[in-house]
């Protein structure tokens, strides 16, 4: 039995070809034919299982032949707002990994202490394309670019509101049991600071905006890895 090839194709039911760069994968890379069949995926949470009608030298043209609504295994949403790390390769792997795992949105944060001015939204839509592919995610997450840490405090946020750092200063609860104390909100959003944690002066701002301080666990973490990690404690929360 062949694998089911899956491809993103977000206006699926209104076009009858694929985007230019999934068209390449399927012609040069997999070397489609007429009568092969495909699965589209529309970031919105359905497939479509399709088959391909013509292929030429650049387009790779279907028909639809069934809709597959998708449910999604999780409730609620589940925002993820951090830091990008100064070595991009770190947050690339962690927004491939968060994607496979299943969240709702991303927005990168610029703080007192963030390095990375940065972010190429673009190729982090790309790589989330390519994890809901293999991991095949009905949904795909929403990627914001970077706002500062004033403006994200100051943007209303429904549901429950958390900032994870390290300072001992400030008390603290564990995520994973404030996630499921208000599991019937369904709804979170986590801040990750960047390698040097927000400054002193932001968690105390994020606290005077509602946000509950947290902690991810006894051990430091990297920025990436407190990211991968408030996603997946929210992921268990909210799963079905």
């Amino acid at each position: 039995m062949k694998e089911a090839r899956f491809f993103y194709a977000p206006n699926a039911e209104d076009n009858d070809r694929l985007p230019p760069e999934e068209a390449a994968h399927a012609l040069r890379v997999l070397r489609l034919k007429a009568d092969d069949e495909i699965f589209l995926m529309d970031g919105k949470g359905r497939f479509f299982r399709a088959e391909v009608t013509l292929t030429s030298r650049q387009d790779c043209c279907y028909r639809i032949t069934e809709e597959l609504p998708q449910q999604k295994t999780w409730n609620g949403y589940i925002h993820l707002a951090i830091a990008p790390t100064k070595h991009i390769d770190r947050i690339e792997w962690m927004v491939e990994k968060a994607t496979e795992i299943g969240f709702d949105e991303l927005t990168f944060l610029q703080t007192a202490f963030t390095e990375r001015k940065n972010i190429r939204v673009d190729r982090i839509e790309k790589i989330v394309v390519a994890a809901a592919k293999q991991s095949r995610k009905a949904w795909l997450p929403v990627v914001n670019d970077c706002m500062s840490m004033t403006e994200f405090l100051n943007v209303p946020h429904r549901g429950a509101k958390f900032i994870a750092h390290c300072y001992d200063d400030f008390e603290k609860v564990d995520l994973m049991a404030a996630l499921q104390r208000d599991s019937n909100v369904n709804e979170a959003v986590v801040l990750v600071g960047p390698e040097g944690d927000f400054s002193h002066e932001e968690v105390a701002q994020a606290l005077t905006k509602g946000f509950q301080s947290v902690s991810l666990g006894n051990s430091r973490l990297r920025t990436e890895t407190a990211g991968l990690m408030a996603v997946t404690m929210a992921q268990l929360t909210y799963r079905r």
